[in-house]
């Protein structure tokens, strides 16, 4: 069990391990998709002709002409050939809502099909076992982490010193734990739900494809891998931009003050995108807090880059708090698993 304050930081990396796509393929595929010139020759694609459906009903409710559709579409897919992620092609067309509004249909409708393809599936293949392909994964770690060393009579207590801010779109992780949880403990799945619903502290900046239909809240709800969700108009309204964060004083107050009160900062598969730091932290920590990262697939001198904003942004003073380590998620949660339950 974790036994000192950790905050997980998600990023695309750690859904990658997942086969998920990360913000390079999501890009290309959004790009890929909303080609709608290839209509009625050998290269239309099935995505093409779903999201021009969905965009058809979309542009109906905004009042808008074939020409409008045609050429937001069009400025989307160009844009995603020099675009390192779909969020700043977005934040790049801030005044244009209409592209804004296309590119969170993307975002949502392909999400959906990689949970769906994933190899986390909605459910076991036999009793008693997890809904996931084998063990070395960083999502089994992470159950390991929360449920190991816990007696069943404190299990609610599990996850009071852990909290995660994941800029993923994906659910992978509210999704699993509960699976996690009837393994370890014997509880029946509803009951696990309703601990995870409860007492795990996550948060997406970005939003997500939905609330899975266990989560409390208001907002839209689709089932884990449901392909071709019936509200994907109502779930893209859960997907945030860069400027809509920045806007939800409210967020930043929750997402800065877990990073602050964190004596453990453990960074999944994370990009280190400037602005997406600048998120976690304002003016620089003063705790000296305990830093972990995976830096898998940067080069060189990114890596170094990464030391050095690490070391500003979060207030490290002594050399032995940062834990650097060029190798997957599932690597890092694997060898310190020792020092994530200390």
């Amino acid at each position: 069990m974790i036994r000192s304050k950790t905050t997980l930081v998600v990023g695309a990396g750690a859904s990658c391990e997942l086969q998920l796509p990360g913000n390079d393929e999501l890009l290309t595929r959004i790009g890929q998709g909303f080609d709608f010139s290839r209509f009625g020759t050998d290269l239309q694609t099935k995505d093409a002709v779903t999201l021009a459906q969905y965009v058809q009903k979309m542009s109906g409710r905004l009042g808008k002409s074939e020409k409008d559709i045609y050429r937001a579409a069009e400025r989307l897919r160009t844009a995603s050939k020099i675009g390192r992620s779909i969020d700043s092609v977005i934040d790049q067309h801030d005044t244009d809502p209409m592209i804004a509004a296309f590119a969170k249909l993307g975002i949502v409708h392909f999400i959906c099909q990689a949970e769906a393809k994933s190899i986390l599936r909605l459910t076991p293949r036999n009793p008693g076992e997890l809904p996931i392909q084998g063990t070395d994964t960083w999502l089994f770690e992470l159950g390991q982490l929360v449920t190991s060393g816990v007696p069943r009579s404190k299990v609610e207590q599990s996850l009071d010193d852990l909290s995660i801010i994941s800029f993923n779109y994906d659910r992978s992780i509210e999704h699993f734990l509960p699976y996690a949880y009837t393994i370890a403990f014997g509880m029946e799945l509803k009951e696990a739900q309703q601990i995870v619903a409860a007492k795990l502290n996550i948060i997406h900046p970005y939003g997500t494809v939905g609330r899975l239909p266990w989560q409390s809240g208001e907002g839209a709800d689709c089932e884990w891998g449901t392909e071709q969700p019936w509200n994907i108009h109502n779930l893209t309204q859960l997907i945030r931009t860069t400027s809509d964060v920045a806007r939800d004083h409210r967020m930043m107050t929750d997402i800065r003050g877990i990073v602050s009160t964190a004596k453990r900062i453990v960074f999944l598969g994370f990009g280190f995108q400037p602005q997406n730091v600048d998120l976690l932290v304002d003016y620089g920590l003063s705790h000296d807090p305990e830093v972990a990262a995976t830096v898998y697939g940067l080069s060189q001198t990114n890596r170094a880059s990464v030391v050095r904003m690490l070391k500003r942004k979060m207030g490290i003073e002594h050399d032995e708090a940062l834990l650097i380590m060029n190798a997957k998620c599932v690597d890092l949660m694997r060898d310190f698993s020792l020092l994530l339950e200390s």
